[in-house]
């Protein structure tokens, strides 16, 4: 294992922001926005590990796994956040994709120091969650050296869980087990060491697109629109609303009603329209197309169907 961490890419000095606290504010703004340019280039070269990562985890969670992301302060909090958002943008249950942080939930808000070096803390957190071989556990450690990371994905590895790693460290991948690496290499950061910037937000698009296009294999989108939302706040209701509105064609009073009748879910709505049936009737035929609604509504007539 590396053990020089002056070697990283992520620790190295940036040449392109040296000097940079003798600018104007408006030029430390421009050397800034020019170097997160470099980002999303970065992370397609890295976009077949992406889909083959989001493949791997569409095929777990289809049959009943769960999707763990692990990581220390930033990296931590950027997968948690990603967690935290799947339930209210598709319908999933807390338990299907979870964040796991060094430091646990009160290194959300504020640095635990010395928790990210602790490899058998790592380890305990996968342990606990019972991570198996039905489950995929993401390791996110930017300098691809965190102790807390690379000890939750070798107890997960045991456990028989599939591994991906994402880091924007290239030195490491040759001393990284796990069976998808995805490596966003942003070079040195504007401020050396800082990778809550050109890093993180490599990290963001790398698990954004990671889970969303999960979720699209997994039925959980119809064309572009979130159709398994659950309308449970006023800003969702909006949406629901307009969801089954742009779909079916119908004015919002008669959408809210079918989605009064579908307990607020407006993938269960628009099929109840297309194909005429109740919620359990609906909810079945879902299950049956494998939750594809694309699929559900052209399915063959079902006799019977109540």
């Amino acid at each position: 294992m590396l053990s020089d961490r002056s070697k990283l890419t992520t620790e190295k000095r940036n040449a392109r922001s040296r000097g940079i606290d003798r600018l104007s504010t408006l030029r430390v703004v421009d050397v800034i926005n020019a170097e997160d340019a470099r980002v999303a280039a970065a992370v397609r070269r890295r976009r077949r590990a992406i889909a083959a990562a989001a493949d791997l985890a569409a095929e777990r969670l289809r049959t009943g796994g769960r999707l763990f992301y692990v990581g220390a302060g930033t990296s931590g909090r950027l997968g948690v956040l990603d967690a935290a958002e799947c339930p209210p943008t598709y319908g999933t249950p807390p338990s299907m994709v979870q964040g796991i942080i060094a430091g646990g939930g009160r290194a959300l808000v504020r640095s635990v120091e010395g928790a990210e070096d602790r490899a058998a803390d790592g380890a305990a957190a996968v342990k606990r969650r019972r991570a198996g071989p039905r489950d995929v556990v993401v390791g996110i450690a930017a300098c691809g050296l965190t102790p807390f990371v690379r000890g939750a994905l070798e107890a997960a590895r045991r456990a028989g869980a599939a591994t991906v790693f994402v880091t924007c460290a290239p030195e490491v991948v040759e001393f990284t087990d796990a069976d998808i690496i995805i490596n966003p290499v942003v070079g040195p950061e504007v401020v050396t060491g800082s990778t809550r910037m050109k890093a993180g937000t490599a990290t963001k698009l790398v698990l954004n697109t990671l889970t969303t296009a999960a979720m699209i294999r997994l039925g959980k989108v119809h064309d572009n629109l979130m159709v398994d939302l659950r309308a449970t706040n006023a800003k969702l209701r909006d949406r629901a609303e307009r969801i089954v509105m742009d779909v079916t064609g119908l004015p919002r009073a008669r959408a809210r009603a079918l989605l009064a009748q579908a307990r607020g879910w407006a993938k269960v709505a628009i099929l109840m329209h297309f194909r005429k049936v109740g919620f359990a009737a609906s909810r079945r035929l879902l299950r049956e197309c494998g939750e594809s609604l694309r699929t559900a509504i052209s399915a063959p007539p079902r006799r019977a169907v109540t």
